[in-house]
């Protein structure tokens, strides 16, 4: 079975598709800047080197139009046509309380992803356009939808409740829902793979660290606690997002600044985070070497975003009464040294006891980071929510034929 793989944002498109006999990416590649004269597309097939275009692509049928075009092409595809394609998994970033598992698209579906438009407004609508793109270019072909909130449908009331009227999560579902949910849901099961131990017995913290970061506290194999919130601006210090911050911090800031709701919003968003601090960047790696040269506001920038990782590690070793491994993955989880060093060398109240040399190889293999002596693994393991998007759609085409 050959699954493509969709996550759709609102001018861009990424894509994979999968030999599910054996799992391998047959090509894989990206639309950028949909909606204008110039867009790129980049097609990278497995056995040769990346094709870019330039063209006109005005809208999301478009954009699918022309993938699937060049996974056909008699010399750049992998296909001899689309009727290959037996499935189609797309990424959908919030599922809400209606969705605690994967799903095929139907009618229904669709209805509700389009009534939880307000809980994400900038991606939902996005990802509803990728289903639709698909429709067009595909109408025979079954879709799924894989939610980043599902993984964490499993965290207790005391954990997703919000200590305000309950009238409001009565109304308007006004809770914690957290978010990278496909991606700490792979890597806690990888983690469990290389331990060589049942999930079931294992307490694990999974840190997603990228431009947007999520750390999850996952016991037994399921998410009991997670650092994002009802939207992904909860939590840990991010490229240019706030993180926690008090919440009498956004009307002052309105009164004072005279803004609106839409422009505190976008400055939590979009004008906060590590850009906001350093003054520089929202890239950790610019942070990184702006803090080595010993520029004031890069070394403030680094020294808050590790410590609020090494505080939210803290409180879920103590939420789940201890840790047996600690993992980092996602862009910056998986290649910052600098990072996963100054976390874990002040976590020695775990037991936490990391190999520097160890740490400093890079690989885009798994890989365990502490020492033999350490009484948490660490590990960092590159993350593949592609994959678990194509691995859940393939059970539900399955599932679906048997039925």
């Amino acid at each position: 079975m050959k699954i493509l793989v969709i996550n759709a944002g609102s001018s861009s498109l990424k894509y994979q598709l999968y030999d599910m006999t054996d799992e391998s990416v047959l090509a894989a590649g990206r639309v950028e800047r949909i909606g204008m004269d110039s867009s790129i597309l980049v097609h990278e097939p497995h056995h040769t080197e990346e094709i870019t275009e330039v063209s006109e692509i005005l809208d999301h049928t478009t954009a699918i139009r022309k993938v699937l075009d060049k996974l056909t092409d008699a010399e750049v595809g992998v296909l001899k046509s689309t009727g290959e394609i037996d499935a189609v998994g797309h990424r959908v970033v919030h599922g809400g309380e209606s969705f605690k598992n994967s799903v095929l698209v139907d009618s229904e579906v669709k209805s509700e992803i389009r009534r939880l438009f307000d809980l994400a407004p900038l991606h939902n609508p996005a990802h509803m356009m990728g289903i639709k793109a698909v429709e067009a270019n595909m109408p025979n072909v079954p879709q799924s939808v894989v939610f980043d909130t599902a993984f964490h449908q499993t965290m207790p009331e005391k954990a997703y409740m919000y200590a305000i009227p309950k009238v409001l999560y009565k109304k308007h579902k006004i809770r914690r829902y957290g978010f990278h949910g496909t991606s700490h849901d792979y890597v806690s099961k990888r983690a469990a793979e290389l331990m060589d131990r049942p999930i079931e017995e294992l307490k694990i913290i999974t840190c997603h660290i990228g431009n947007g970061a999520s750390l999850t506290a996952v016991d037994g194999g399921i998410s009991v606690d997670t650092s994002m919130g009802m939207t992904p601006l909860e939590g840990l210090m991010m490229g240019t997002r706030s993180g926690d911050l008090d919440p009498a911090v956004v009307p002052f800031t309105m009164m004072k600044e005279d803004l609106t709701v839409n422009e505190v919003n976008s400055m939590l968003n979009k004008h906060s985070g590590l850009l906001a601090i350093s003054g520089v960047s929202s890239d950790m790696r610019e942070i990184t070497d702006g803090m080595e040269a010993g520029e004031p506001n890069s070394t403030l920038a680094f020294e808050m975003y590790t410590y609020r990782m090494r505080k939210y590690i803290g409180s879920y070793a103590a939420a789940m009464d201890g840790v047996d491994a600690i993992v980092f993955t996602a862009g910056v989880g998986e290649n910052s040294v600098v990072i996963r060093q100054h976390v874990c060398e002040k976590l020695t109240f775990l037991g936490v006891e990391i190999d520097r040399e160890l740490n400093k190889v890079r690989s885009k293999e798994p890989r365990r980071i502490s020492t033999p002596n350490s009484k948490v693994d660490v590990f960092v393991i590159p993350t593949n929510e592609e994959l678990m998007i194509a691995r859940d759609t393939y059970r539900l085409v399955q599932q679906s034929k048997q039925s």
